[in-house]
């Protein structure tokens, strides 16, 4: 049976059990799990094709003597072989290929084969999710048939695509404006009728990316203003939600008083994936009346993680992945020592307190195996012998990458392929993540000019930021897209003084890293010169 008749036939605790069973289980069971799911995989991906051509045949008699000698990889190791998308490779067949962005500025993209064991796992897991976004106890939720979703999220090919075709198997939603119609419209035309219909008869769930949700949010005051019923009759709109509007648009126009969503809608579950997210719950929040559930999938790992109903860190799902981590010492051993690979710990390893780069193997016939995604995660707990699980907390992309709101995939070669389109003629540069005073994420791009470019032209940063983003829109469309659908521009420049990272080079006889550098390196460069005056 799939949810919509479980709901007809089962208490809301057997529905719970169902599909929630993992918030019942602790670590020791998470590891039995775990391991006999991956010696079921890795039986299948070693007589795979994709498995032949990594390790020639090679047989492994346990899981640890497959993570001893099955080097740990990344995506330039399969993208041959997956771009070519021929089945007799892989260790399942595709039902579909999911894709995303490998790198925005170069305009190539990652592919990523499902099978159906994959797919029926996320679904499962998807529907724990929209349990658990309704709930604040073990055993209590509220879904139903019919309830009403506003979705801010891409379709397929991409990932977060496949939420309403595997909700849709489970159970019929309405999704404002309906999947079909919403693929055939820009992002913010689809945002804006998905509000005009949600104002007519009220929306139960929201999903999408937490910094998106946070755009469009921002907005709603406006929207509801300039918003009128004059093309609709009224007749159209429930009268709790005329009352609501016409109440807001009263109180807005009488005091100045903001609109928040809160005031005309009540949410019953509110769902945000993606990046960033950290930054934009509270006030998410605030503006919605209820606290986001945060989730963590991607093109190639699938859904791993959710908050549960505390909404005090994530737990991963047991049956997706097999997850080890590299801890930020054996990243550092791994940079400063040629031919290194790091070693990995298990869920049962961590420490509280610790940072980690996750590394996954994908179940149910999936073409990833120890694969290095590029996510680092924060260990909040570890309550080992207890019945309850590791609670984690998604922090970044690694350090040579950085995201912003889950659409941007900056990289070293990435930028230095801008500045060279650009004509811009440079000493040197460094490009971090930081933060504005509001809390914000945003790319900083610190730029020392060649001293015969900056005295040949009037050249100040707006007009840097002005060329860098002009060449960022026109090679990276993830970009483009970040800048369209949050209507932010998230590039900062700053100029450097004339000779500064040869002084900094100089005084701490090494370079710096040119993404993300440490906040100390960028102040030392800043002031390196002011120190020699």
């Amino acid at each position: 049976m799939n949810l919509e008749n479980i709901l007809k036939h089962k208490s809301k605790s057997e529905v719970w059990n169902e599909y929630c069973w993992f918030l019942n289980i602790g670590i020791e069971e998470f590891m039995d799990i775990q391991f006999r799911l991956m010696e079921e995989q890795m039986n299948i991906w070693l007589k795979s094709g994709i498995g032949k051509i990594f390790l020639n045949d090679k047989q492994f008699v346990s899981v640890n003597e497959f993570r001893e000698k099955m080097p740990l990889t990344r995506y330039d190791d399969y993208a041959t072989l997956l771009e070519s998308k021929d089945p007799r490779l892989l260790p399942s067949e595709p039902i579909l290929w999911i894709q995303t962005t490998r790198d925005g500025a170069r305009g190539t993209n990652k592919y990523a084969p499902y099978s159906k064991g994959m797919l029926e796992t996320f679904q499962k897991n998807a529907i724990a999710c929209l349990l658990i976004s309704t709930s604040n106890d073990k055993n209590s939720f509220d879904v139903k048939a019919g309830d009403k979703v506003l979705y801010a999220l891409a379709p397929l090919p991409y990932a977060t695509g496949l939420m309403p075709v595997l909700f849709g198997n489970e159970i019929h939603l309405e999704y404002l404006p309906d999947v079909k119609t919403a693929q055939s419209m820009g992002f913010r035309e689809r945002n804006k009728e998905g509000f005009k219909l949600a104002l007519k008869s009220n929306v139960d769930f929201l999903f999408g990316l937490g910094s998106v949700v946070y755009s469009i949010s921002q907005d709603f005051t406006s929207y509801l203003m300039n918003s009128s019923s004059k093309n609709s009759s009224v007749f159209s709109f429930k009268p709790s939600m005329l009352y609501k509007m016409l109440n807001a648009k009263r109180k807005n126009k009488k005091n100045g008083t903001q609109i928040y969503p809160k005031d005309i809608f009540d949410l019953k579950g509110f769902m945000i994936a993606g990046t960033d997210n950290k930054y934009y719950k509270d006030e998410l929040e605030k503006m919605w009346g209820i606290r986001p559930l945060e989730l963590f999938a991607g093109t190639e790992p699938t859904l791993i993680g959710t908050e549960t109903n505390s909404r005090n860190g994530l737990v991963f799902f047991p049956d997706a992945c097999f997850y080890e981590f590299i801890s930020i010492d054996e990243r550092e051993k791994e940079s400063n020592t040629y031919g290194y690979s790091p070693k990995t710990v298990l869920f049962n390893e961590l420490t509280e307190g610790e940072i980690y780069e996750i590394v996954i193997s994908v179940f149910k016939g999936g073409a990833f195996v120890r694969y290095r995604v590029g996510d680092l995660y924060k260990c909040l707990s570890n309550p080992i012998g207890k019945q309850t699980l590791p609670k984690m907390e998604y922090i970044d992309r690694v350090t040579d990458v950085i995201d912003i709101g889950g659409f941007t995939r900056i990289t070293c070669e990435g930028v230095e392929e801008i500045l060279t389109l650009s004509g811009i003629r440079y000493e040197g540069w460094i490009i971090s993540k930081e933060l504005s005073e509001s809390g914000k994420p945003f790319l900083h791009l610190y730029l020392e000019l060649k001293k015969d470019y900056s005295t040949s032209r009037i050249v100040n940063r707006e007009i840097l930021k002005t060329i860098v983003s002009v060449f960022l829109k026109f090679i990276d469309q993830d970009y483009d897209n970040l800048k369209k659908i949050t209507g932010v521009d998230p590039l900062h420049v700053s100029i450097l003084q004339i000779g500064s990272f040869d002084a900094y080079s100089s005084k701490f006889k090494r370079n710096l890293r040119k993404i993300n550098p440490a906040r100390m390196d960028i102040e030392n460069l800043l002031n390196i010169l002011k120190d020699r005056r």
